[in-house]
């Protein structure tokens, strides 16, 4: 009988591990490439309409879409910020009876 007739069991392993790691690779699918290149950016020049609305969940949500932003950040008046500036950030600013004072992409 010849060596060469049946695959060796030392030779099946690594042909098995080989098959393995190509199918699952083939699995792998690489993130969604963003339409828009300026996707998650705020934009805040149409948001002027929010200034004396109630700070509740439609106008937040509205606000957010309209914007563009990836982060809505509610602001009161005894809140810390940071003077960091982020692209993506839509702050608004409310006073104590909870009304938007201000809307600002920063």
């Amino acid at each position: 009988m010849s060596e060469f007739s049946a695959a060796s069991p030392t030779l099946r392993l690594p042909a098995f591990a080989l098959l393995l790691a190509v199918g699952l690779a083939a699995c792998q699918s690489a993130p969604p490439a963003a339409a828009d290149p300026d996707f998650g950016l705020c934009r805040d020049a149409t948001l002027q309409w929010a200034v004396g609305k109630v700070n509740d969940e439609p106008t937040i949500r509205r606000l957010k879409r309209e914007s563009g932003a990836g982060l809505v950040n509610p602001i009161g008046p005894a809140s810390i910020t940071t003077r960091d500036i982020r692209k993506d950030r839509l702050r608004v600013f409310v006073d104590a009876n909870n009304v938007i004072t201000a809307v600002r992409c920063e």
